[in-house]
């Protein structure tokens, strides 16, 4: 399948949030129960570092990252988000925004990307790995979903350029 990556635009956001959406239906993707309307997405996220796959008009995937603190010392530091189409998974897509938004990443000064992923969502931690994170610690039941206590396993990646 042809696509290409660019930036994120808000008129993306309805497509953006129903594969949002797609992944918080998994109940392996996020703590989230429901997707937030576009104005608090926007705000939690950094604005020069969200990434689509786009094929025509049609959004296959995207990647965003969002600041971990508001504290100047962790500035270059960020926690990354990324999710596929559901019928486009496995198409080497998650990895191409993964590695694009690395590059981006680096180019806006970020020296370390973490991501929290639970350990029954095998395919994310294995991309993750494949995309040079590693795992960092288990944070025992960190939050509850649907009822149920979750672990959330910590991998980080530092960058070899940013931050040097």
């Amino acid at each position: 399948m042809d696509y290409v990556i660019n930036g994120m635009r808000p008129g993306d956001w309805e497509q953006v949030r129903a594969i949002y959406l797609e992944g918080i239906a998994t109940r392996n993707a996020t703590f989230e129960t429901g997707a937030p309307s576009w104005e608090k997405w926007d705000a939690g996220h950094l604005a020069d570092l969200r990434l689509v796959a786009r094929a025509m008009n049609q959004v296959l995937g995207w990647a965003a990252l969002s600041a971990v603190s508001g504290r100047c010392v962790y500035a270059g530091v960020a926690e990354v988000s990324v999710y596929v189409r559901a019928r486009f998974t496995r198409q080497g897509i998650g990895r191409t925004l993964f590695e694009a938004l690395i590059a981006l990443s680096e180019q806006h000064g970020i020296w370390t990307l973490q991501a929290g992923i639970f350990p029954e969502n095998v395919a994310s931690l294995a991309l993750c790995r494949k995309c040079g994170f590693r795992e960092v610690g288990r944070r025992e039941r960190l939050g509850k979903l649907d009822g149920v206590w979750r672990d959330v396993l910590l991998l980080e990646r530092r960058s070899r350029i940013a931050g040097t």
